[in-house]
């Protein structure tokens, strides 16, 4: 168990530290992961920013994740979870096109300049709180990838068995503390996982390493 959001983040810190990484960038997913990678960002003594998704829900069930799309339009999606559902095209078409305006409009309201910050030939970690069905975290290591980054991490407290071996195939490196088999949802390893809001993510921007 962590305490919050902050402890997860100085363990993570300290396990990235262990492998001694070389990092450029620590990108964290708002906005709930912001509390996370401010230590991790600290203890690499690199710039911290955030790379923005947004889940593709399901049909009369949105918390069922089909997918994700990131702000660039980078896509993942859940092929056999669709064809289970029976999702049409006209609805996949409709909501990937609804989460990637909300997914700009997320990122618009973290930085100034449109799109990530330039990345090419640069190491970069992206870190969330916790993967479920790594959807989210799939689209945002797709849309890094898509920069020209040299070289693409994954850091994250806690996952499920699942997410995090097929997160291993889209990232050079995925560095989980914790891959629970009784993996339910991420807030049962937190003893207190409220809402980061918009200000609170934005002070740990802020925030200089």
């Amino acid at each position: 168990m962590f305490d919050d959001r902050t402890d997860a983040g100085e363990r993570l810190a300290a396990e990235v530290n262990a492998r001694d990484l070389e990092v450029d960038v620590v990108l964290g997913i708002p906005r709930g992961a912001l509390p996370v990678a401010r230590p991790v960002a600290d203890a690499l003594e690199a710039d911290l920013d955030v790379v923005v998704a947004r889940k593709l829900g399901a049909p009369q069930n949105p918390e069922v994740a089909l997918g994700a799309v990131a702000s660039d339009g980078s896509v993942w999606e859940n092929d056999d979870l669709i064809d289970r559902l029976s999702v049409s095209e006209e609805y996949l078409a409709d909501v990937r096109a609804e989460e990637a305006d909300n997914a700009r409009e997320k990122a618009d309201r973290y930085r100034e300049e449109d799109g990530l910050p330039d990345l090419k030939g640069k190491r970069v970690l992206v870190v969330d709180d916790g993967v479920a069905t790594g959807a989210t975290a799939t689209a945002c290591l797709r849309q890094v990838r898509e920069t020209g980054a040299e070289w693409v991490g994954l850091a994250v407290p806690v996952g499920s068995p699942r997410a995090v071996a097929d997160l291993e195939r889209e990232a050079d490196e995925v560095i989980a503390l914790e891959t629970p088999a009784e993996f339910r949802a991420v807030g049962q390893f937190y003893r207190q996982f409220g809402q980061v809001t918009d200000e609170e993510a934005l002070e740990y921007l802020a925030r200089e390493s």
